[in-house]
């Protein structure tokens, strides 16, 4: 399960290394796999900078869900939280960074790229 949580999916089918350099990318058929072994419906993971907040892959099987909007006050993505009702309809609230939000952070290093 660790492995398919902090790894990240592609529209390919198996397991490859991430071109990111770490971890692994896995395909639809391994979340299929995963889904149907553990008697579930839905994947939903949130360790993956995606720029409108969230993605649906894999016929609405697999979800990202991004809370960090403008991610490392760098990257100006749209963030966004996910509820969920009983039947597992998803509702998803989107929003961007605060215009002003009077941190003035000065970063000695530049941000590392991996995330990106």
């Amino acid at each position: 399960m660790c492995d398919l949580l902090w790894s990240d999916p592609e529209e390919m089918n198996g397991w490859q290394i991430s071109p990111r350099g770490a971890g692994y990318s896995f395909g639809k058929d391994v979340t299929q796999n995963f889904l149907k072994q553990n008697k579930l419906c839905l994947l939903i993971r949130a360790h993956q900078l995606v720029m409108e907040g969230y993605r649906l892959m894999f016929d609405n099987t697999l979800c990202t869900v991004w809370s960090a909007p403008n991610y490392c006050y760098r990257c100006g993505n749209v963030a966004s939280i996910l509820q969920l009702d009983d039947r597992l309809e998803m509702n998803f609230k989107v929003f961007e960074a605060s215009k002003d939000t009077g941190h003035g952070i000065i970063l000695k290093k530049p941000p590392v790229d991996y995330f990106l």
